[in-house]
């Protein structure tokens, strides 16, 4: 049976829930996004005359049916960067290849480390080592996180935080202080 919003968020905040690895999330998790849009930018073919199909568009459009099956609104706020992604995608897959190929590895994998080294706050593997589907859901749940710090959707950070526990700093091998939410 497919996970629900709620059900895939609190596996993937059950990894994330020291706030200096959410927070690295905020930079890593688009970057990483940004750089596998950029590389899967080329090649284009033109279809219709006004949209270049690529493998970027292909994974974006497939990211959006996964997001609409869990969540309407979260998916309509995802296609909209993934457009943005699209677009600034499209348009260095344009440049010459250096600046390209560049940009995109670039991206790519400075954001890894910035994961990693918010995974190494948390002292946590990344969620998607143990399952795959976390490389979609990690989009999401950077989306949720910015909409709860908006104070929008707090049902649903209510739920991941009653399933998942507090969000909490580190303080040292499995210990926890207090509460790091605001």
């Amino acid at each position: 049976m497919p996970k629900d919003l709620i059900a895939q968020l609190v596996q993937y905040a059950r990894y994330h829930r020291d706030p200096r690895n959410i927070h690295t999330h905020f930079i890593g998790v688009p970057m990483i996004m940004l750089g596998v849009t950029v590389l899967l930018s080329r090649p284009a073919w033109w279809v219709g005359g006004a949209l270049p199909a690529t493998p970027a568009l292909l994974a974006a459009l497939a990211s959006c049916v996964f997001y609409a099956r869990l969540d309407a609104r979260y998916a309509g706020a995802m296609a909209l960067v993934l457009a943005a992604m699209l677009a600034a995608g499209h348009w260095l897959a344009g440049q010459a290849t250096p600046l390209w190929l560049g940009s995109g590895l670039g991206l790519f994998a400075v954001g890894w480390a910035i994961q990693f080294v918010g995974h190494h706050y948390e002292g946590r593997k990344p969620a998607f080592v143990d399952d795959v589907v976390g490389l979609l859901v990690g989009p999401l749940f950077v989306m949720a996180e910015l909409g709860f710090a908006l104070g929008l959707r707090m049902e649903v950070r209510r739920a991941i935080d009653d399933q998942a526990g507090p969000v909490a700093l580190r303080t040292g091998p499995g210990g926890r202080a207090a509460a790091g939410r605001s």
